[in-house]
């Protein structure tokens, strides 16, 4: 009896210990896989073909998943992707770096939904759901602990029950509460009334008044992000005067939703007693704007003017370059035709302080400035100091295009779409030609970042695809 009670004294302790073993090893091998994704794998000797402030590197994460739009980075370093993908279904990628060097070692194509339009834009992580949208709905799907794909089927949060049509993206933002911001953007140039116009070239040109796509159009929606099945008469108009918003997002710092708008094009073309094609190629500028509750920026009846820090009365409505328009002005006027299409306000740590709390913007690149170079195709750092932006916009990320001066933007390599943050601070950048990932890590002297190192990102405003147009010295592609 009593060899039989030693025994199972002896089995009871065994199984205790090895528990105990079990557990610490499982607690061992919980502690080094957060060592190793809390080490930033190194990144490219020719940093994936980008030009950064020296201190920044990159890496390529995947080369070609397709045409990428926006992308969301999760707490474990996954990776989500939205393809602009017209028919059909799988309209998402998912990625995964299994080894922490960095690279896609698991791509995989998802999305149990129908894909409909070049527009579908968001992808976006909140609240332990993943959102997403093509042109014409929104959905979301739960994140499930370990697990690459959402299981089960998309959810519908809204539909938009208009056609397709021309600026159709549908980006989200949500704020601390329960509200999820939506785009509603404008099918139109400057809401015109062609039967106006006096010729084929569409000069003099009038716009409907009052503008009948401000009914339905031209603003953000605020709905319930907790209510499934909604339609536009379900949500509230948040802001109106809106042309065009791909870029947006909530900023936690100040409680605040921020957008960047597209500004409008033809100054020229249809008022050419007022302006010149160098006024229509370096004008209105893109608009990055604080958006409060009942704001209205003016589209289609006033564009901002950069040069004279002015909101003007657009053309179609009386304006001549000259009269100025009562309307809630921007933070800051940024290059014409641009396309800023992500907008990113930097938490991490990763960066050095200066770059705390300040927004990264992804512009996507003119597409008509003729006769000058095409322009933008690049990232760029706006500061903030107590929650408004200080000084100008700097160069962050430069090298996409291939080339330094594009005519038509046809030739461009790589236009930067999206941005996202990782979890260790890394920056993730899109780009919608191949599909194209980077990665930017910062593995330079902290402390020491500063004047030397802007400065040669600086000297690169002096680059054909970055520089304000000369109007005597720059016709590089007159007729």
């Amino acid at each position: 009896m009593k060899n039989l009670i030693v025994i199972l004294l002896a089995t009871i302790f065994l199984m205790v210990a090895c528990q105990s073993n079990v557990s610490e090893t499982t607690a061992s091998k919980s502690s080094a896989t957060e060592l190793l994704h809390s080490t930033p794998p190194k990144t490219a000797t020719d940093n994936g073909g980008l030009f950064l402030p020296t201190g920044f590197g990159a890496l390529v994460v995947v080369d070609s998943v397709g045409p990428a739009r926006h992308l969301a980075v999760r707490e474990n370093g996954d990776i989500y992707i939205k393809l602009s993908v017209r028919t059909g279904d799988k309209g998402n990628v998912a990625i995964r770096d299994t080894d922490n060097d960095g690279k896609a070692d698991i791509i995989q194509r998802w999305g149990n939904y129908p894909n409909d339009g070049s527009f579908a834009t968001e992808m976006r992580i909140h609240k332990g759901y993943l959102y997403f949208s093509s042109e014409l709905v929104v959905y979301r799907q739960k994140l499930t602990p370990g697990k690459l794909i959402p299981a089960g089927n998309p959810e519908v949060i809204l539909t938009d029950r208009f056609p397709l049509r021309w600026h159709n993206a549908k980006s989200l933002a949500f704020d601390d509460k329960d509200g999820m911001y939506v785009t509603f953007s404008a099918p139109t140039n400057a809401c015109e009334d062609w039967t106006t116009a006096k010729d084929k070239t569409y000069a003099g040109v009038k716009g409907y008044s009052p503008c009948r796509d401000l009914k339905d159009f031209g603003g953000i929606w605020k709905f319930d992000k907790n209510k499934l099945g909604q339609f536009q008469s379900d949500g509230q108009r948040y802001a109106t005067g809106l042309r065009s918003i791909v870029a947006m997002t909530w900023n936690e710092v100040d409680n605040s939703l921020y957008a960047l708008n597209h500004g409008r094009d033809y100054l020229y073309s249809h008022a050419p007693q007022h302006y010149t094609p160098w006024h229509e190629a370096v004008l209105p500028a893109e608009e990055f704007m604080k958006i409060k509750k009942g704001d209205n920026f003016g589209w289609p009846y006033g564009y901002y003017d950069h040069f004279q820090n002015k909101r003007m009365l657009a053309p179609e409505y009386g304006g001549d370059g000259k009269k100025e328009a009562a309307f809630a002005k921007p933070l800051m006027g940024l290059p014409a035709h641009w396309a800023p299409n992500d907008l990113l306000f930097y938490k991490g740590t990763q960066f050095p302080e200066r770059y705390k709390n300040g927004a990264f913007v992804a512009f996507h690149g003119s597409t008509n400035r003729t006769p000058y170079p095409q322009a933008g195709y690049i990232v760029a750092f706006i500061p903030f100091e107590n929650g408004k932006p200080i000084g100008k916009w700097e160069v962050f990320a430069d090298g996409f295009t291939g080339l330094e001066t594009i005519k038509v933007m046809d030739d461009v390599k790589y236009r930067p779409m999206g941005l996202s943050e990782g979890p260790d601070g890394s920056l993730y950048i899109s780009e919608s030609r191949q599909g194209k990932i980077w990665r930017v890590i910062f593995n330079g002297d902290a402390e020491n970042f500063g004047s030397p190192q802007l400065a040669e990102m600086e000297a690169r405003k002096s680059k054909a695809h970055i520089r304000v147009p000369d109007e005597k010295k720059d016709k590089l592609f007159s007729k």
